[in-house]
């Protein structure tokens, strides 16, 4: 669904990525870590087409979409969604005006993009009072799930989480976790996570892991807590002494 292949992008002289390969398959549920500042966000960017890399290539569904722009470049993202890690909803708008914001600046009448608002606010686990309210009135893990109804509002193929559970409490992280594994089965999208949270491990089919711009390893999550791999063994066991640590200091 998605292939990465030399994909390069500088701020500066500081190479964010460098290089970078990597491959998605279709219906897959992958979660990228790495530490604080490696360019995780940088990455989903770039993938989302909100960056343009300075050389590579990003291939989804066998377009290469670096070279698209405009008009074209939004047709070929159409089947993308993206879910920010804060969900950056509109404060003046209510609930109802975040999910429906495409359908209703397009001039969908609210009356006809009601409906499709209330399936995507119960499939996200919230009730339909929840449409009039604010931002200002929900929980983080509600304004979360609001985040994720707007982005299904598309009926992606591909959705990309940027830090999904930042800020959330454990059990809140849990039910999180549990419900993108639930919306990737029912959707069967092909779905990106970035994630400093090793407990979402549980949920996904595959890991890899961003260090120095490339992405260095990719394991099954099953296998991931026996990986060999010094990185990523680090990183995951919390240790203090490895290779990420021996290249970067706090």
């Amino acid at each position: 669904m998605i292939s990465i292949r030399g994909l390069s992008k500088k701020f500066g002289t500081h190479a964010v990525t460098n290089g970078l390969n990597l491959d998605i398959q279709e219906g897959e549920f992958l979660t990228i870590i790495g530490r604080s500042g490696e360019g995780k966000s940088v990455l989903l960017k770039q993938l989302m087409g909100l960056l343009k890399p300075e050389s590579g290539s990003i291939f989804i569904d066998g377009i290469d979409t670096v070279p698209l722009t405009g008009l074209a470049l939004s047709h070929t993202l159409k089947k993308c969604g993206y879910v920010f890690q804060f969900a950056a909803l509109l404060d003046s708008l209510s609930v109802f005006e975040n999910i429906g914001i495409v359908f209703l600046e397009s001039g969908i009448a609210p009356h006809i993009v009601r409906p499709l608002a209330l399936e995507c606010i119960e499939r996200v686990g919230l009730s339909g009072d929840v449409l009039d309210k604010y931002p200002d009135e929900l929980s983080g893990g509600m304004k979360k799930r609001v985040g994720l109804a707007r982005t299904l509002m598309g009926n992606p193929k591909i959705i990309f989480y940027d830090e999904p559970t930042t800020g959330l409490d454990p059990i809140s992280t849990q039910l999180i976790h549990e419900l993108l594994r639930s919306t990737h089965e029912q959707y069967k999208a092909t779905t990106i996570v970035i994630s400093h949270d090793v407990s979402i491990f549980k949920y996904s089919d595959s890991v890899a892991m961003l260090y120095e711009g490339q992405i260095i390893h990719k394991e099954s999550a099953a296998n991931i807590w026996n990986t060999d791999n010094a990185f990523i063994r680090q990183f995951i066991h919390g240790l203090s002494d490895g290779p990420l640590t021996a290249t970067r200091k706090l």
